[in-house]
């Protein structure tokens, strides 16, 4: 009788124990999707807001002067590039940013595990 409940007992833990894993990947990879998402839709919102300012540039220069002029053409250009690099900017940052997150968490559970081993 106490052979078969704690027989019962470990296979309950450890289900549960099982579980408890399961559902922190599905979170992680939920995380991680959503974040993607995020970052995705934050890039697609400053290259609407990067087309805006150029358009407003353009519009500008339309008007104060027929939009023809080589100097309004430069000024157009710089700023289609500058938006460009800060689009690159950022997307280089956000890929640093969440590799150094990952090597941080990787790190985190190391020890963790570091920490059970030695307890054990």
């Amino acid at each position: 009788m106490k052979k078969s409940i704690i027989a019962l007992s470990l296979v309950l833990f450890a289900s549960s124990s099982w579980a408890a894993g399961a559902l922190t990947h599905a979170t992680d990879s939920t995380v991680e999707n959503a974040q993607a998402g995020a970052d995705t839709a934050k890039e697609k919102l400053h290259q609407a807001e990067h087309r805006g300012s150029e358009l407003k540039t353009k519009a500008q220069n339309k008007v104060e002067n027929g939009g023809n002029t080589t100097g309004d053409k430069i000024q157009e250009g710089s700023q289609k590039a500058w938006n460009k690099t800060k689009e690159t900017t950022e997307k280089g940052w956000d890929s640093t940013k969440e590799a150094s997150k990952k090597g941080w968490d990787k790190t985190k559970e190391g020890a963790s595990d570091l920490k059970k081993k030695v307890t054990e």
